[in-house]
């Protein structure tokens, strides 16, 4: 499962990840990881869901991407969330169909693997493609 959450900047995307965050911490057994772009939203969360600063991996575009979260997963087959904040600052200014393959590559994986995942993505909703708001 993937959800995007896609809204303007300063209106409560990151706020709204801290909320799905701590609920996935209290119902879920399994573990959780939250990849954000500079490390700035740890102390609002419990201490279940592991905080990974992507700038400390270069994780700057989706290929990169995608080979980290399969790493992860193969070190740690217990993962069963992973949240993104704000895609667009992880990979800076993403290419619209590179993003799409790489929702639609998380959705497979997470099928795949039984993991869910949840992203922000800074920008005006009326402007996601299809494919977008196939998730959203």
């Amino acid at each position: 499962m993937v959800r995007l959450i896609m809204s303007g900047k300063g209106e409560g995307k990151t706020k709204q990840l801290i909320e799905l965050m701590n609920t996935a911490a209290e119902t879920e057994n399994g573990c959780m990881v939250c990849i954000e772009a500079s490390h700035n939203i740890g102390f609002n969360l419990r201490s279940q869901v592991r905080m990974i600063d992507a700038g400390e991996y270069q994780l700057n575009n989706f290929d990169t991407l995608r080979g980290f979260i399969s790493g992860l997963y193969a070190g740690n087959y217990d993962i069963t969330n992973i949240f993104f904040d704000n895609l667009s600052k992880i990979v800076k200014n993403p290419v619209v169909s590179d993003l799409e393959a790489f929702l639609q590559w998380l959705d497979s994986f997470g099928e795949a693997n039984g993991i869910k995942f949840v992203a922000t993505l800074s920008g005006d909703p009326s402007t996601a493609t299809d494919v977008m708001k196939r998730y959203m």
